[in-house]
């Protein structure tokens, strides 16, 4: 199956050492949301960028979102047509939904949409990622209808994190695609 790779960041984009950023050099079929303001995110603006980094892709597109940008999406998935979208992989949502795990400049996100995604999806969490507990990340792929998979103990799989190239995500992304391709 041809489709692009639409990596969609969170707040403060993914950094030099971002897996997100590897997976843009790695795979040729990759392209990045671009944002306005990554750290002053507001919901409409980052709402109308990534409907356009969308609309300008001709074909299937597997979403990769990161942080912040897992509410996008599900934001995204409520109001718009998803037809070009045929799965996502959703790493480390942020719970906008909880002052206790997010920043203030994130809360406009709030409240996280709960419909079921009309794609396959799998929600990647870490057990001490300090941005969403593991049982919230759980409850929104249930919500979601999304596969659920917790990593261990890997922070908020950013920089941070140190993944490098991210293999294991590289792995799950695969499962994704063959759950897409049935």
């Amino acid at each position: 199956m041809n489709y692009t790779l639409l990596i969609v960041p969170g707040l403060g984009d993914s950094g030099q050492e971002h897996w997100q950023n590897y997976w843009l050099t790695k795979f040729d079929n990759s392209k990045k949301v671009i944002q306005n303001d990554w750290n002053q995110p507001l919901l409409s603006a980052w709402l109308n960028n990534l409907d356009s980094a969308i609309s300008a892709i001709d074909g299937k597109i597997v979403i990769v979102a990161h942080s912040l940008a897992v509410s996008l999406v599900a934001h995204w998935s409520k109001t718009n047509n998803t037809q070009k979208i045929v799965g996502a992989l959703l790493v480390a949502p942020a719970d906008v939904d909880s002052i206790n795990h997010t920043p203030e400049e994130t809360w406009n996100f709030s409240p996280i949409p709960l419909s079921k995604l009309d794609y396959p999806s799998i929600v990647v969490t870490s057990s001490n990622d300090p941005y969403i507990s593991t049982e919230r990340a759980q409850f929104l792929a249930e919500q979601w209808g999304s596969a659920f998979v917790n990593i261990g103990l890997k922070g908020h799989l950013n920089s941070d994190s140190q993944l490098g190239y991210w293999e294991e995500g590289q792995g799950i992304l695969q499962s994704l695609l063959t759950i897409i391709e049935k």
